[in-house]
């Protein structure tokens, strides 16, 4: 493997380095979780979206699917974790890392009871956003449109 040609052609690089502060308010705080957009697709020009996740303690996450175009990382900050790896659910704690490709089946969940975090990476950089943003209005949709949502955003869910 080598590195990718280069993108950027300037003899003296540029000032375009950026900082998200860590007390930055998360950008979607809901019952179960607060999502913080670290780096969107749109801000690292596709190549990769980094989000923290916080389950606050209720039971929540996503059951067993797949992507076909994104790959996806967790990195754990905090608390435990539960990651569906293909196969089984496994316990993962500060510290753990698990990576599943496009296609790779996958899900995530706080089984716990407490508080826990992790980082969320995609790549490329799909718009999740829309994705996060659409998930607590899911009921209000009928059947054909939930499924028209969850294409839109690259999510394929085992029966």
């Amino acid at each position: 493997m080598s590195y990718p040609p280069p993108t950027y052609h300037g003899e003296s690089g540029e000032k375009t380095a950026w900082i998200r502060p860590g007390d930055a308010a998360p950008e979607l705080p809901l019952a179960k979780t607060v999502t913080s957009y670290l780096a969107t697709g749109e801000q690292t020009n596709g190549r990769f979206g980094l989000y923290r996740w916080d389950f606050l303690g209720p039971r929540s996450g996503p059951d067993p699917h797949f992507h076909r175009g994104i790959s996806e990382s967790f990195f754990i900050l905090s608390g435990t974790v539960r990651l569906y790896e293909g196969n089984e659910w496994v316990d993962a704690h500060a510290g753990d890392f698990f990576y599943v490709p496009e296609g790779g089946i996958h899900g995530f969940r706080n089984e716990s009871g407490e508080p826990a975090s992790m980082l969320l990476m995609f790549a490329p950089g799909a718009p999740r956003e829309a994705y996060f943003e659409g998930l607590p209005k899911l009921a209000e949709l009928s059947d054909e449109q939930r499924a028209a949502f969850m294409i839109e955003h690259d999510t394929y869910w085992l029966d």
